[in-house]
């Protein structure tokens, strides 16, 4: 039994050496009872690819073999391969795929949720796949494992009838790889399908608590440690953080200021305002850019916990005249640039975008016509732009660990090494930021991520080289309960419904 194994994730190359080839080894690996050929030579020419499932028939693919495969499978399986293959993200890839094959209405919803699902839960799945498949993941094919995948994830966390999850994952695998494949699928979905998912968590998780709820919620466990560190003394609202980067997250839709209200938004829209920022509306689901609001570019996509960020620059208490010169040194692709530079063409003043990215910086020139934005498309470490700004916002490129539940299949792509190197960059940008602040100017630096490493440590970096001033951020974010004892601010999705942004804002004093 394999129930207390220190594991959150897939893996487990390191045991059943003498499993890996019992079982279903003749049907999964060389020829089938019919006698065919299971998989193509790949490699050394004459080798065959010893992972089970092993082909390359994507590209050959036989229009008659896949007429009778559920199509609405078929469209998650190619997010799941785009996101394999490509490192492509399953939010741009799936729209373009059910617009291609034209499904719409229900079936459009069960193809995203089995896409996004599979994605999410695949360090669970993976684990259950190894159980069943007495075998590592490592050692069966990635296309043959993306049907394992998207059938584990049907059993296990939908409530889709379990023939039908079996099924439909053996037509697509008969399709894709012929008779003998197939039968493994059916054997390891079957098997996988002998227990709930409280029973595979039972036996399967390991037994220290975070790393319980970890595999639980199928989160790699250095992120679920990340966010128990990040909640400190409330680390027992884990499973409820945990489960809300499963559930899926509202539309937050956010009025440009000067042209709609939040109210008129709604009403036009069929949407609620929001609860935080006076600028949200939700929308519980469709595609916002049908809407005519957004289209006219009277109102835009934007996570309402974003806006705040925005908005608490604004707020945030100056020393001296606000002069009206306001910079975000981190524009791209542009939605805090269009809601700043809104505010500011209403009180008639100015704000500067910087972003390193030729085609990003685009995007903010686009997004932000008509106001008084300037874009610079530099370096913001190194901009070159005149120093003296009232107001900086730093919204620096980080992990995304605040946005797990938007971003389907980050969190298995995420690392620690990635944090690592994103630190020294966050602190070169805060740094930068402080250079071009004037004595008395507000510096407001923000992540869409809770992890320590990237918010508090490197806002007391900078408190500890300069003589930077911590103000009591959630005094610039008023109405907003329940953000951490101060004086920065952490938002929340289980508590707050947004992504999990940390704000903090630092003021230069006129002595400097």
């Amino acid at each position: 039994m394999r129930g207390k194994q220190e594991r959150s994730g897939p893996g487990g190359a390191d045991r059943r050496a003498s499993e890996g080839r019992r079982g279903n080894s003749r049907t999964e690996g060389g020829r089938s009872p019919s006698g065919e050929r299971g998989d193509r030579p790949s490699g050394r020419a004459g080798t065959p690819d010893k992972r089970a499932g092993s082909s390359k028939s994507k590209a050959r693919r036989d229009r008659n073999a896949f007429a009778s495969v559920d199509q609405v499978r078929l469209v998650a399986m190619d997010v799941l391969r785009a996101v394999r293959e490509r490192d492509a993200y399953a939010n741009l890839v799936l729209p373009g795929l059910l617009a291609e094959r034209g499904i719409t209405g229900r079936d459009a919803a069960l193809a995203t949720e089995l896409s996004y699902g599979a994605c999410r839960s695949q360090g669970l799945a993976d684990a259950v796949i190894e159980a069943g498949a007495r075998r590592s993941v490592t050692e069966i094919d990635p296309p043959l494992l993306d049907v394992l995948r998207l059938g584990v994830y049907q059993l296990l966390r939908t409530r889709v009838a379990a023939h039908a999850a079996v099924d439909t994952s053996v037509a697509l695998a008969r399709a894709e790889f012929g008779q003998g494949k197939a039968g493994f699928v059916n054997a390891v979905l079957r098997r996988a399908g002998e227990r709930t998912v409280e029973e595979w968590v039972r036996e399967l998780a390991p037994s220290d608590p975070v790393g319980h709820l970890a595999f639980e919620h199928a989160h790699p466990l250095w992120i679920a440690r990340a966010f128990a560190d990040a909640l400190g003394a409330r680390a027992g609202e884990l499973a409820d953080l945990l489960a809300a980067d499963d559930a899926r997250p509202a539309v937050h839709l956010v009025a440009r200021p000067g042209d709609i209200t939040a109210e008129e938004l709604a009403l036009v829209t069929g949407g609620e305002p929001g609860r935080w920022s006076p600028y949200a509306v939700y929308l519980d689901g469709g595609d916002p850019g049908d809407l005519d609001p957004v289209r006219e570019g009277l109102a835009g996509v934007q996570d309402e916990g974003s806006q705040l960020v925005a908005l608490a620059l604004t707020r945030a208490p100056l020393e001296g005249v606000d002069g009206g010169r306001w910079l975000d040194l981190c524009a791209g692709p542009g939605g805090k640039s269009v809601l700043l530079g809104a505010l500011a063409d209403i009180d008639g003043f100015e704000l500067d975008a910087v972003e390193p990215s030729a085609h990003r910086a685009e995007l903010v020139r686009k997004a932000t016509a008509g106001l008084p934005v300037r874009v610079h498309a530099v370096d913001g470490r190194a901009s070159g732009l005149t120093p003296g700004y009232d107001r900086v916002l730093v919204d620096a490129p980080c992990s995304g660990l605040g946005a797990l539940r938007r971003r389907p299949e980050a969190r298995w792509r995420k690392t620690p090494a990635d944090v690592r190197d994103l630190v020294v960059l966050q602190r070169e940008l805060l740094g930068a930021a402080w250079d071009l602040v004037r004595p008395g100017g507000v510096v407001v630096y923000s992540t869409c991520s809770p992890h320590l490493p990237e918010t508090v440590a490197v806002v007391a970096d900078l408190v500890r080289r300069t003589d930077a001033v911590e103000l009591d951020t959630r005094q610039a974010l008023p109405g907003v309960t329940d953000i951490g004892d101060g004086p920065s601010a952490q938002l929340w999705p289980h508590r707050h419904g947004t992504d999990a942004m940390f704000v903090a804002a630092l003021r230069k004093p006129l002595s400097h």
